[in-house]
């Protein structure tokens, strides 16, 4: 076996031998109390009301999209928020500049050494960069407001009603059956 499998098994070893001795550990050390409180139907920490078998509104899987779209779409703000930081310092500090041509030049050692003009140059389109990601991001950010404002006019947001404005369900009908009503037939 080459290292690198040897090391991949290992790995998995261990995370199975770590989820396995708290398990057991758990196991062991929790309390055992069933009761019929434990044991009660409840939705989301609320008890139920009527039945579970009924249509949910729409508004409710749209929202939970909503939530979903909007959140993966944060995530696109992180690479940018690093890109604009590097930029940011690249472009405003003369000494971050100074160090990344001294290391360039260490790594080439042949290359002809930098002017001071060639130092500005690079810091001012290292600033029209930058200039460049926050316009995009603010782009990227209005068109996410913009359809937030469109659902929210479309009142897809509102899904949530109160109780009391609802009005109750109509009662259950219930069939009576007179003894002796019902013959046997053979």
């Amino acid at each position: 076996m080459t290292e690198l499998v040897t090391l991949i098994l290992i790995f998995i070893a261990t995370g199975a031998g770590f989820l396995f001795v708290n398990l057991l550990v758990g196991r062991f050390v929790r309390p055992d109390r069933p009761s019929v409180e434990k044991g009660a139907i409840y939705e989301c920490g609320e008890p139920t009301i009527g039945s579970s078998w009924i249509q949910f509104d729409l508004r409710f899987y749209v929202v939970a999209l909503l939530f979903v779209i909007f959140d993966v779409e944060m995530a696109f703000f992180f690479p940018w928020a690093t890109v604009f930081g590097n930029v940011n310092q690249l472009a405003g500090d003369q000494q971050t500049m100074e160090q990344r041509i001294d290391s360039q030049q260490a790594i080439l050692p042949g290359s002809d050494p930098v002017s001071n003009d060639q130092v500005s140059e690079q810091r001012a389109a290292a600033r029209r960069f930058a200039w460049i990601v926050f316009a995009d991001i603010l782009f990227f950010f209005g068109v996410l407001l913009v359809g937030f404002a469109y659902l929210w006019k479309r009142g897809d947001i509102e899904w949530v009603r109160s109780v009391e404005s609802q009005e109750p369900p109509a009662p259950a009908a219930t069939i009576t059956i007179e003894p002796g009503s019902l013959n046997a037939q053979s």
